[in-house]
């Protein structure tokens, strides 16, 4: 018998409902609405007891999933302490198109344009991966906290 596996991305975070608006329109995912018949997320950690002085502003909205249906569900976690060191690991969000089916040309333009509407979502640009004569074309990009992700 094979176990079918499934996973949440957990990220951790100061602001989880700044993060999670700002990835749901990086992703193109939908913030998630809260469980049964609560009206807000707020409601909801309450109803397990968690303390108002954790809960912060707002509704307390903090996790996003694909509205297909396909990506993982993501929750933004939120931990007293600021990011200080390089992620582990990174997200690559993909928009470019394949190598093999789309020239570099239109690669970049594609990247630039996703790139540009990151960044008036409140991400900013660290470098450009780019290199004459290599057919690959990325923008290396930081969250609203700081976060490494890649746009390629």
């Amino acid at each position: 018998m094979v176990a079918v596996i499934s996973y949440q991305l957990v990220i951790d975070c100061t602001e989880p409902e700044r993060m999670a608006r700002f990835w749901a329109g990086a992703l193109r995912y939908a913030v998630e609405p809260p469980p049964g018949a609560f009206a807000t997320w707020r409601d909801y950690w309450r109803s397990l007891g968690v303390p108002e002085d954790e809960l912060g502003e707002g509704d307390c909205s903090d996790s996003i999933v694909d509205p297909e249906g396909h990506g993982p569900r993501i929750w933004f976690q939120q931990v007293p302490e600021a990011k200080v060191v390089k992620n582990r690991f990174h997200l690559d969000v993909q928009v470019g198109g394949r190598r093999e089916d789309v020239p570099l040309e239109t690669r970049k333009a594609r990247v630039d344009a996703e790139v540009e509407r990151l960044v008036q979502a409140g991400a900013s640009v660290v470098r450009v991966l780019s290199q004459p004569g290599v057919d690959h074309y990325a923008v290396a990009m930081t969250d609203p906290e700081g976060n490494e992700f890649d746009v390629v």
